[in-house]
């Protein structure tokens, strides 16, 4: 499985993305912020905390995305 190694956050809700096997692009967040469990990630502070983490990214109150996910909307849009 393709780890993320670099989750750069950016405007509008976008995070710069590239894992371990070299795919790379942007993952927009926007659809998921409707999610209960995201509603948080609208404060563009909190935001802005991303992190690489098994195997996605993730924030500090444990809010995720898993690599599969994030790879699939890259190469989908």
């Amino acid at each position: 499985m393709d780890k993320i190694v670099k989750a750069i956050p950016l405007d509008d809700y976008r995070i710069e993305i590239l894992t371990s096997s070299g795919v790379s692009g942007i993952f927009d967040v926007k659809p998921y912020l409707r999610g209960g469990a995201f509603q948080e990630l609208t404060d563009k502070s909190y935001f802005r905390m991303v992190r690489p983490a098994h195997y996605g990214i993730m924030w500090p109150h444990e809010q995720d995305f898993s690599a599969d996910t994030i790879i699939w909307d890259i190469q989908n849009t």
